[in-house]
């Protein structure tokens, strides 16, 4: 067996698939490190097995000890995990409206913070803990009329999302032993990005404060629906700063071109799936490795589940094929065939 992510070190790990030899056969296991914490970046075009990958990682955590997986599922791929493992929770996502910061505020909600209804919102964040205090804030506050109007709209739109709770999402519940998946495909991109924003927080303080011994590991999918929202800084945060205090950060994304140079050149372990863009090829081609010979598009796989593994930690490259999952996945692309009563036509008639 071989440990990617560690050299010579023991303690846990969770197990990704098996050695993929040049004619096909199946080769030794391969496990990932999970006892310290990493930065990684699973990529591939729609249906390589990208969030498949992400499931089989999911899996790994749930049976490793010491670790708090937090996955963050945009597409409700993750929710049937819910039903085939006690020990994994999917949530409807709330947060508490402290859980960002004034600047936060401004960004989920497309305000400039120093202008009219802006500066009204980012005071409003300073003096209130509730989105009804902020809300009660503005209201009271002497200001222009149509200034007032607009943030007082803004904070109203927010207050749709329904994602804003006084007690939002304990940190113990998200730091505990189980697997958590926040649930955010019925949410748009803006409260899906607070949300986000406010988790990759509360993880990121929760160890700076050691108000948790275990190692979380925050898993993103789809991560380019969150690069250039409200979620950007506290995910570059995690993604350059995170492993210090102990929390790791997976962001898979089938467009690695929308994802900051800096989260792919900080990523120590990139699992890229099957690729075809040429924008997004060139993207991780331009942090390439010197320790990665030849050109890297012809080193990408073909099947799906197949995987190029660049494990910066021990500057090594491995070929993987990703193991079967013990769980049902929830990201397959349905098909008309399969619904109950349906016969397939081959004749193309009616």
């Amino acid at each position: 067996m071989v440990v990617i992510g560690r050299d010579g070190v023991t303690g846990a790990t969770a197990r990704l698939g098996h050695y993929r030899a040049r004619d096909g056969s199946r080769g030794a296991a391969v496990d990932l490190d999970v006892d310290r914490p990493h930065v990684g970046l699973v990529v591939g075009k729609r249906g390589s097995g990208k969030t498949y990958t992400l499931g089989v990682l999911a899996e790994g955590l749930l049976a490793a000890e010491g670790v708090a997986p937090v996955v963050v599922d945009p597409m409700g791929a993750f929710a049937p995990l819910d039903a085939a493992d006690a020990s994994a929770t999917v949530v409807d996502p709330g947060v508490r409206a402290d859980a960002l910061g004034p600047r936060q505020w401004c960004t989920v909600l497309g305000l400039d913070p120093e202008q009219g209804a802006g500066a009204l919102v980012w005071r409003a964040a300073s003096e209130r803990e509730t989105l009804d205090g902020m809300r009660a804030w503005v209201t009271d506050a002497e200001t222009t009329a149509s200034a007032g109007r607009a943030a007082a709209n803004h904070l109203a739109l927010a207050a749709s999302w329904d994602v804003f709770d006084s007690a939002g999402i304990e940190t113990e519940a998200l730091c505990s032993d189980e697997l958590t998946v926040l649930d955010l495909s019925d949410l748009g991109s803006r409260p899906a990005g607070a949300v986000l924003a406010a988790v990759a927080t509360a993880l990121y303080d929760a160890r700076l404060a050691e108000r948790t011994s275990r190692l979380p590991w925050l898993l993103v999918d789809e991560a380019h629906a969150f690069t250039d929202g409200v979620a950007r800084r506290p995910l570059r945060r995690l993604v350059t700063r995170g492993r210090q205090p102990g929390v790791s950060c997976v962001l898979a994304t089938q467009r690695p071109s929308a994802v900051p140079a800096t989260t792919v050149s900080q990523a120590d372990l990139l699992v890229a799936h099957r690729l075809t863009s040429a924008a997004d090829i060139d993207a991780l081609q331009a942090v390439q490795p010197t320790y990665l010979d030849g050109d890297f598009a012809a080193r990408l796989p073909e099947a799906t589940g197949d995987a190029l593994v660049v494990d910066d930690s021990t500057e090594s490259v491995h070929r993987v094929t990703v193991r079967e999952r013990r769980t049902p996945h929830g990201g397959e692309t349905p098909r008309a065939s399969a619904l109950d009563g349906v016969e397939a036509r081959t004749d193309g008639g009616f």
